[in-house]
């Protein structure tokens, strides 16, 4: 599974300004209109999204189907055991003393005649054959339905992965928001003081510049919110484009669990691994199956039927029963070949286990590693957050006294948006990041 993440992109370059501020502020951007409120989007908690898509979602669906199918392939196998009984209707005319004398071996005479009757068929052994077969198939049906839990687990880290994806592009769109409207006052102020002759048009223009960044943050931060629903919907299975009010969820507390305990629970849990496990052992099972070609296969048959219309000499019913006994001697090495086939798929099944224990094993050591990088960063980007306020206000008080110039000023402001998206965004990466990881040792099904 393809794990995604949305980028919001920070414009930091004065330079890449130069060309666009003629034409940002001698037309103006029109970010927001005088339109009828739209309808507040439904609420939505992650657990009913998480519902949604377990109900919704077509990979689950499709993976459910295959699990029937797998148990449908049971009733197949397994059907050997019952007699097999077919009705027949018959109607024949045939010359007087006809005998069929090419293409087989013995001669029969045909009758005309009409006759309706039944033959019935019997397995009685083939001494353990047909008896392993069933048990693989089981086998194969239990990984199927372990396929099932893996599939819901899929499903289940990228609804949780789209939905905290979501949370953070509303909140990057909050904070541009908030920037532009900062910004637009710090523009309106010093067109203010450069009208009455206190500040120079250079001041002027780098607080237009400032706010033209801030503007084309909200455009990518609008851009990335609706991507971020796009996403959202996708993972709960609905192809329309539909809002929500999504509500906020609890941090986790910091990891307790060492990483080897983690990666002992995900071998004993995740459900893809014991999927490979059991069709290894299916795998094995089947070469018993293969092993016991060689016996012989035992089965009755009966028939039995009425024959209303007849030629002279035959009776108006009929019965017979036989036991029959089939011993394979020599096939052209065909037994030993589907052996050997079954014995090599098992050792290549074993290796497949042995490779998934070591992705798994390396997938929660990152995954670990990721949650314990992101919890550490929650106190870093608030501390981060709290010093850029500060600075940013104590930069805005310098400038209006005319102790400092109007870049200082502009760094103050770019530092404290890039403070706010990563505050902003910082809890939010670390529920995915916990997310992610309950998902690699198993505990998201």
């Amino acid at each position: 599974m393809r794990l995604r993440s949305i980028i919001i992109a920070v414009p930091l370059s004065y330079g890449f300004f130069g060309g666009l501020f003629g034409g940002l502020f001698g037309g103006g951007i029109g970010l927001a209109s005088a339109q009828t409120p739209s309808p507040t989007p439904p609420t939505l908690t992650l657990k009913q999204a998480q519902d949604i898509a377990v109900a919704n979602h077509p990979q689950i669906q499709a993976a459910a189907f295959r699990a029937l199918a797998a148990r449908a392939a049971v009733v197949e196998v397994r059907s050997v055991y019952y007699p097999q009984v077919q009705g027949a209707s018959t109607g024949a005319a045939a010359e007087s003393g006809t005998r069929i004398t090419a293409g087989l071996f013995n001669n029969p005479t045909v009758f005309s005649r009409q006759g309706d009757g039944a033959l019935v068929n019997q397995f009685i052994t083939d001494f353990g054959h047909t008896g392993k077969l069933v048990q693989t198939s089981v086998l194969r049906a239990n990984a199927q339905d372990e396929n099932t839990v893996a599939t819901r687990a899929d499903v289940l880290v990228a609804v949780n992965q789209a939905y905290y994806g979501a949370l953070r592009a509303q909140s990057v769109l909050t904070v541009a928001q908030e920037t532009v409207a900062a910004r637009q006052a710090v523009v309106d102020q010093v067109a203010a003081l450069e009208a009455s002759g206190l500040k120079s048009g250079l001041d002027l223009s780098f607080a237009q510049v400032n706010l033209a960044q801030a503007k084309l943050l909200l455009i990518q931060a609008q851009n990335d919110n609706d991507a971020a629903f796009a996403f959202l919907n996708a993972a709960l299975g609905n192809s329309s484009d539909r809002l929500y009010t999504l509500v906020d969820e609890p941090i986790p507390p910091a990891l307790v669990d060492t990483v080897a305990n983690l990666v002992n629970q995900a071998i004993r849990d995740r459900p893809d691994l014991i999927s490979l496990r059991i069709n290894r052992d299916a795998d094995y099972k089947f070469v018993e199956a293969e092993r016991t070609l060689w016996y012989p296969t035992i089965s009755s048959e009966a028939a039995a039927g009425l024959t209303p219309a007849h030629v002279a000499g035959l009776q108006s019913n009929y019965a017979a029963a036989a036991i029959n006994i089939s011993i394979p001697i020599f096939n052209g090495h065909l037994f030993s070949a589907r052996r050997a086939e079954a014995e090599y798929n098992a050792h290549a099944s074993d290796q497949n286990v042995r490779n998934q224990e070591n992705l798994i094993t390396r997938d929660v050591r990152i995954a670990w590693l990721n949650a314990n990088t992101a919890f550490q960063a929650l106190g870093v980007t608030a501390q981060l957050l709290d010093e850029s306020q500060q600075a940013m206000d104590l930069a805005q008080a310098r400038y209006n006294l005319g102790l400092s110039s109007i870049v200082e000023l502009s760094q103050a402001q770019l530092n404290l948006t890039q403070a706010q998206i990563a505050n902003a965004g910082a809890k939010y990466d670390y529920q995915v990041r916990r997310a992610e990881l309950n998902y690699q040792i198993g505990a998201l099904q």
